[in-house]
């Protein structure tokens, strides 16, 4: 075996070995999370009577899925923008701000944001309080940046000549962005909804500094549990965690390999 060869299993051991041995632990009979006590599924039973748990997990699959569609909206605007408008007066500093969450500090970030709410209810009186439409527009912030630079990308490199052929035929601008760039940006903004929802699902620091009692989110409840150790439910959380996501995967991978098949045909 090869020293390059040697170095690409090691760094594949290192990255998915510790998923593996969760998930193989998550069926274990033994109360100590990490050591083998025979096969058994009653974690998995336990963690579907921890309501707090399950709670917890729900309200982040929401927060996670609202952010990550308001981020692939407002992404896709900025990305589209930089994209097809070319030149404009403002061009470097609208792009270097959609960026800034990329390069900022997500402490920095979460400060800011939570400054910003606090002031929204002494001026407003932010009607929802700090909470789960809170956590979502933090998240939505983040998630729009990744999800401005993937479609940004996308549309730079695709070929412009099929959106004006279409102009020359007869449709209007919004009939050749329906029909011609929008199939085109398609495996780009579900990349950017997959990418937006992860790291929404992911994140505890913003949540941390946006989040109020009613909007706990899964990692917050883990990391307080952490503290006092680890638990077998966390085992199988994680388990189901990461048979949600390879399903996901799959069917994400499924679908853009459709998308491109039938490009490829047309």
């Amino acid at each position: 075996m090869s020293a390059a060869r040697a170095g690409l299993w090691l760094g594949l051991g290192f990255l998915y070995l510790p998923i593996v041995l969760l998930v193989a632990y998550a069926f274990s009979a033994d109360r100590i999370p990490f050591q083998w006590g025979g096969f058994s599924l009653r974690w998995f039973v336990a963690l579907a009577g921890d309501e707090r748990l399950i709670e917890a997990a729900l309200l982040s699959l929401r927060v996670a899925a609202g952010a990550a569609t308001l981020a692939v909206l407002v992404g896709g605007l900025a990305g589209f923008a930089l994209a097809r408008f070319g030149p404009f007066r403002g061009r470097a500093l609208f792009g270097a701000l959609i960026g800034a969450p990329l390069v900022l500090p997500e402490v920095v970030t979460g400060l800011s944001l939570l400054l910003l709410f606090v002031a929204l209810e002494g001026a407003i009186g932010w009607p929802a309080g700090r909470g789960a439409l809170t956590v979502l527009l933090a998240h939505a912030t983040l998630g729009a940046a990744y999800a401005a630079v993937v479609i940004q990308a996308r549309l730079a490199e695709a070929d412009r000549s099929l959106e004006e052929a279409a102009m020359d035929l007869g449709a209007t601008p919004f009939v050749a962005f329906r029909t011609v760039t929008l199939p085109l940006m398609a495996p780009s903004l579900l990349a950017a909804w997959l990418l937006a929802f992860t790291l929404s699902l992911d994140d505890v620091v913003l949540a941390s500094f946006v989040s109020g009692p009613a909007g706990t989110t899964l990692p917050m409840v883990l990391f307080s549990r952490l503290k006092l150790g680890l638990t077998p439910e966390v085992n199988a959380l994680g388990a189901v965690i990461v048979a949600v996501a390879a399903v996901a995967l799959g069917l994400a991978a499924l679908l853009l390999a459709r998308v491109d098949a039938r490009r490829g045909g047309g």
